[in-house]
């Protein structure tokens, strides 16, 4: 097996560090504290090109495989995991829904726009009632005449409110059951969408989370991504790629929380030596290298296969939620250890990593929970015994 990165790679993980240090994580303490959307994080990564990651060239975008995605959302994520979250929805779930899934006619109609970053896409799956269970949604779509008509309520939808297109999970069929669910690109204008109040949330709390509220909205015959009945097959198929995002997402966290415990292990002096001297620290600090390596093995994995997945039309699931179920735990580890070793000054906002374990708690929490992604393991393993 080759570990080496591509030239094209490292040149992709460079130039996102260099982005991250001078353009996001200068900014992201201020936008955390005011719980105020990330615009000048997003306008930058859009003017390097990162929203169309995954978007064909045809359409603007970079088509870049999944582990070069993976690496930009990493860097990201170990600048501001707020910002993370919004490109990685935006790539990972909805243009490359639109790739895998859309008409050519839908592509060439909303994929320009979202891949240079004029507008925002999210992900519309979640219910009050189905959470973990996503084949248990509520929200109907019935074919009337030349179009469908939604009615239905999504929760804790990212960068709801502020994306302008959404892919829209509905029930068109529930006498099929999950074989009854279709998706739906629905524009922020149609009428009768709306929006709840912005959430007030524990930690990645600069990106917009609300409700999505859908009254009689009219959604053209057009506008059904994919066939009628694949919309719970496609969901899945869809949140593979996402959970190799939230796995990149957690190897920047725990980078940036091993890189602030060193220095600050270095600076802090206590008994007339800094505390980088004592043993007890040094092994937190090699217990958390260690878990970031091993972690972004899995992760890294996981987007290569994702990538082998789609040129043999098979999935890897199991792969891929080993990665999101260790990356994501391994994060919130060892965040809380970045704020022991700060003692005291870890658990002051001025020093940083109090925002690092905050954000890091919701990496176990969506696009499937730690518990979903030992069922899909598990799942796994009892097929192939």
């Amino acid at each position: 097996m080759n570990f080496y990165l591509t030239e094209d790679q490292q040149f992709i993980r460079k130039a996102a560090r260099e982005l991250a240090s001078k353009e996001i994580r200068p900014r992201a303490a201020e936008f955390d504290k005011k719980a105020e959307f990330p615009w000048d994080n997003i306008k930058a990564l859009a003017e390097y090109g990162y929203l169309g990651m995954t978007a064909p060239e045809e359409y603007g975008g970079m088509d870049a495989d999944a582990l070069s995605h993976t690496l930009v959302i990493e860097q990201v994520a170990w600048a501001d995991a707020s910002t993370a979250v919004v490109l990685e929805v935006h790539n990972s779930l909805v243009i490359e829904g639109f790739k895998r899934w859309g008409t050519l006619e839908q592509k060439e109609k909303y994929l320009p726009s979202l891949a240079s970053g004029e507008v925002i896409g999210a992900y519309a799956l979640t219910e009050p009632n189905a959470g973990s269970d996503a084949a248990g949604i509520e929200t109907t779509a019935k074919k009337q005449g030349d179009k469908w008509v939604l009615n239905g309520r999504k929760v804790f939808i990212t960068s709801g409110g502020i994306a302008g297109i959404y892919i829209v999970f509905a029930v068109t069929d529930r006498s099929l059951g999950k074989r009854g669910i279709s998706a739906f690109i629905v524009e922020k204008e149609f009428e009768g969408v709306s929006f709840g109040p912005l959430e007030e949330k524990m930690g990645i709390k600069s990106s917009a989370t609300c409700d999505v509220l859908f009254e009689d909205v009219e959604v053209p015959l057009e506008n059904l991504l994919g066939n009628e009945g694949e919309g719970y097959k496609m969901a899945l198929a869809a949140l593979d790629s996402g959970r190799i995002g939230i796995g990149a997402q957690s190897l920047g966290l725990m980078q940036a929380a091993l890189d602030a415990s060193i220095k600050y292990a270095k600076e802090r002096n206590q008994f007339g030596q800094p505390i980088a001297n004592f043993q007890g620290i040094q092994w937190k600090l090699a217990d958390m290298a260690t878990d970031l390596e091993a972690a972004r093995l899995l992760v890294y994995q996981a987007a290569f296969l994702y990538d082998e997945g789609l040129k043999t039309n098979k999935r890897y699931s199991k792969e891929i939620s080993m990665a999101k179920l260790f990356a994501s735990r391994a994060a919130m580890k060892h965040t809380i250890e970045a704020v022991q070793i700060h003692g005291g000054y870890g658990y002051i906002r001025e020093y940083g990593v109090e925002r690092l374990m905050r954000d890091a708690k919701v990496l176990e929490i969506y696009e499937g929970t730690s518990e979903i992604q030992k069922l899909v393991i598990a799942s796994s393993l009892l097929q192939e015994s």
